[in-house]
């Protein structure tokens, strides 16, 4: 695993530098020598981090990226929910710094994966689209294929739900008035002009989904989330 010393300095002045919001940048092998590569935070929240992709791309170039480096400002340099996840998704280790003591903790992916239940909302990283994407793989084997999507996407004249359904492998069985079938998607418009939440039937009435600012959960399906559904999808395997 990545020794981060040489550069640990180096992200925690970073750290000090973007402070109130979150650092980010990449631990760099650049002739034969460790580098830390500061990048530009495109998160729209302070407490988040997503790194531009054109600084990504500007550090690929000049050499190996072997580690991601971010910092979490007056909390703890625990993993978060959504950095233990992204850390698996990289392959690669993170270090994490705390501003402004300068604590550091280091992880790396170890097959780790969130429960379905209770998991922290993060959007593109844990929301309802990645819920319905563990559900299949861990409850029917079943792979779909991710997306990049940014946050208020439906505000911004996009559609992601209902042009990606059928390339996901869904058909469109109807609206909620159709006889549910345990694994039934479901898409529901959450006050949008288009459909822009997912949930999954589980039987007996409840459905699986995980709500901007909630922890994903169980819930009973009828009220208010019959009401904003929009369409019934059923995975063509399951038909």
């Amino acid at each position: 695993m990545t020794d981060f010393s040489a550069i640990l300095s180096d992200v925690q002045s970073h750290a000090a530098e973007c402070a109130p919001r979150e650092c980010c940048g990449l631990a760099v092998v650049v002739k034969g020598r460790l580098r830390y590569w500061p990048c530009r935070n495109l998160a729209p929240s302070a407490e988040q981090f997503a790194l531009d992709p054109a600084d990504h791309a500007a550090a690929e170039d000049a050499g190996e990226v072997v580690g991601v480096c971010h910092s979490h400002v007056y909390l703890p340099p625990d993993p978060s929910d959504a950095d233990r996840a992204m850390c698996e998704q990289s392959g690669l280790p993170w270090l994490i710094v705390n501003h402004p003591t300068g604590a550091y903790r280091v992880i790396k992916p170890e097959g780790w994966s969130p429960p379905l239940i209770g998991r922290e909302f993060t959007h593109g990283v844990l929301d309802c689209y990645t819920l319905i994407r563990d559900y299949y793989r861990q409850t029917l084997g079943i792979e779909l294929p991710d997306f990049l999507r940014n946050d208020d996407w439906w505000l911004d004249g996009k559609n992601l739900y209902l042009e990606g359904y059928q390339s996901a492998g869904f058909v469109h069985i109807g609206g909620p008035e159709v006889m549910l079938r345990e694994h039934d998607g479901l898409l529901l418009q959450v006050a949008s002009p288009v459909p822009n939440h997912g949930a999954i039937y589980v039987g007996d009435n409840q459905i699986l989904q995980h709500c901007h600012g909630r922890l994903s959960s169980r819930d009973v399906y009828g009220g208010y989330w019959r009401k904003v559904t929009t369409h019934v999808l059923r995975h063509r395997s399951l038909m």
